[in-house]
């Protein structure tokens, strides 16, 4: 059966790939960006050329109106949803928390954490088996940032994954009795643009020669885990938190 999902933040790295792996297996993909258009379009240009089919979603996951949009414009494309990917996410210059302005930390909670939520909450609406869903699977993407803090670069981007664990793990018991599977995967070092926005487009490099695997990993071999969870193949996971992370 050919799967309907939903990805924050496709037009770039962890997500666009995602998207790639989902349109491979034959599946109908939203591919959800905020401001690059010119990306969103590739990405559906990626999905289509594996096999499946594709439509880019703009919409900023912080704002709620966006975010009913987003899951309405999928619902009147492809019929419905079984899958949701919480990728979308920002990050920031390396500073102390002691340097750290207010509005870099609000965005940073308005996206990582309430966006997040508020896809979850669209989701979990329209999936479950109590409220006329078929079911589904939502897979939040983490970091292994939540349990290595951060310290001197991004305490906030690290506790905002912190608390997508901590939604992991409360949603896949509140969601599991009404045929929902929620997980997480902890991605380590991944050569993607998000440390390029964080000011530090090095950053990748650097420092995967310093994890146990001796590089950092690459946006496919993330995607891979998010796919599996994603999948009948992982029927029985659920409320698990996946590091992919070359033993960091």
């Amino acid at each position: 059966m050919s799967k309907i999902i939903l990805i924050t933040g496709a037009s770039r790295g962890i997500g666009r790939e995602a998207a790639r792996l989902a349109g491979a297996r034959g599946w109908r993909v939203g591919v959800n960006y905020t401001a690059d258009e010119t990306a969103a379009n590739e990405c559906v240009a990626l999905v289509e050329q594996a096999g499946g089919e594709a439509i880019a979603i703009r919409g900023d996951v912080s704002v709620e109106a966006n975010v009913l949009a987003m899951f309405d414009t999928i619902q009147h494309k492809f019929g419905g949803l079984d899958g949701l990917v919480n990728n979308a996410g920002i990050t920031g210059q390396s500073l102390q928390l002691a340097d750290m302005p207010i509005d870099r930390m609000r965005r940073m909670f308005e996206v990582n954490i309430l966006g997040a939520f508020l896809c979850a909450r669209e989701a979990a609406r329209r999936m479950s088996t109590e409220r006329g869903g078929r079911g589904g699977v939502i897979v939040n993407v983490s970091s292994v940032a939540a349990r290595l803090g951060s310290p001197n670069e991004y305490v906030d981007y690290a506790a905002s994954k912190g608390a997508i664990d901590t939604m992991t793990l409360g949603l896949s018991k509140e969601l599991g009795p009404q045929g929902v599977r929620v997980n997480a995967v902890r991605p380590g070092l991944t050569l993607t643009e998000i440390h390029a926005s964080g000011g530090d487009p090095d950053r990748g490099l650097r420092l995967g020669v310093t994890t146990p695997m001796g590089r950092s990993g690459e946006p496919q071999e993330i995607a891979a885990g998010i796919i599996w969870l994603l999948s009948d193949e992982a029927s029985y996971a659920s409320g698990a938190i996946l590091d992919i992370s070359g033993g960091r």
